[in-house]
Order: structure tokens, then C-alpha cells, then sequence
């Protein structure tokens, strides 16, 4: 359930961009471990592009909308 409040978007947007950063990084450390489970490693992408998505949106939900 999303919020219209500005405060609430912004804060779940950081939260979101914190994960984000936080699965980048894991990602980047199982890459270069060869011993990483390569499934573990595609379901922290999915993940990651999910992620993304959301940011995309709550992003959107702050611009203010324009009469045409």
C-alpha cells in the first residue's frame, strides 16, 4: 500500500536505494568468488531489477502532476 505523502515516498525510496546499493554489492562480491551458486547470484539480479522498478515509480510519485 503506497502513501501519497511525500515524507512516507521519500522514505521508502531511500530504503529502497539502501537494498539496492546493498545488492550491488553482493553481487559484486559473488562474481568474483568461484565457488558462488550462479542461482543465488541470478536471483539477487531479479531482485536487484525489481529494486530498480520501484525506485523508478516512487520517483515518478514525487514529480508533481502538470495540467495538459
Amino acid at each position: 500500500m503506497e502513501s501519497a505523502d511525500p515524507a512516507v515516498i521519500s522514505r521508502q525510496l531511500a530504503e529502497l536505494k539502501l537494498e539496492h546499493r546493498d545488492l550491488d554489492a553482493a553481487i559484486d562480491r559473488l562474481v568474483g568468488d568461484t565457488e558462488a551458486d550462479e542461482l543465488t547470484v541470478k536471483r539477487l539480479k531479479k531482485r536487484k531489477l525489481w529494486l530498480k522498478d520501484c525506485i523508478a515509480r516512487l520517483e515518478s510519485a514525487l514529480i508533481p502532476d502538470e495540467p495538459a
